[in-house]
């Protein structure tokens, strides 16, 4: 098991979210949030996830308040923004801390000393394209947008 699939978040409906379940699937890790410019994103995010799930892709939003307060509502307003709004169906986490004293061990390992792609994340809807054995293969900015062709590209590989 890597350290990645060894991690243990909370779901938005407050359920357990190990990422063990992942193991051997290419993961898109996103922080999220309702009140952002690029949260349109959100259908793009969907639509990805509906088109390469069933050959073992998923998304992981992850809900987040430290860019300019743009997640400030409870995690079931949250629920219920993403799946009216954008039909949400992929695996939605608690609200975490991406950056900081308060970084989540899932962005320390992503983002922090020693990972590949290190450094703080710039805004939300940064993207981590996590390979099949927990290793973080990729990095995208928060502009990249989820049908860009290099994202793609990088999916796809990644599932090949």
């Amino acid at each position: 098991m890597s350290a990645f699939h060894d991690l243990n978040l909370r779901g938005l409906d407050g359920q357990e979210l190990p990422l063990a379940p992942f193991k051997g699937q290419v993961l898109l890790v996103v922080n999220v949030a309702s009140q952002c410019g690029l949260t349109p994103q959100y259908a793009g995010l969907e639509k990805l996830y509906q088109q390469y799930r069933a050959q073992g892709f998923s998304v992981l939003g992850l809900p987040c308040n430290q860019f300019a307060g743009q997640e400030p509502d409870s995690e079931e307003a949250i629920r219920e923004f993403c799946s009216l709004n954008y039909g949400v169906s992929f695996p939605l986490g608690s609200k975490l801390e991406v950056n900081g004293a308060g970084r989540h061990p899932l962005y320390r390992l992503l983002a922090g000393e020693g990972a590949e792609f290190p450094g703080d994340i710039t805004w939300n809807f940064e993207k981590f394209l996590v390979g099949q054995d927990g290793r973080v293969l990729a990095r995208f900015s928060p502009r990249t947008a989820p049908d860009d062709p290099a994202l793609i590209q990088a999916i796809e590989k990644a599932l090949s």
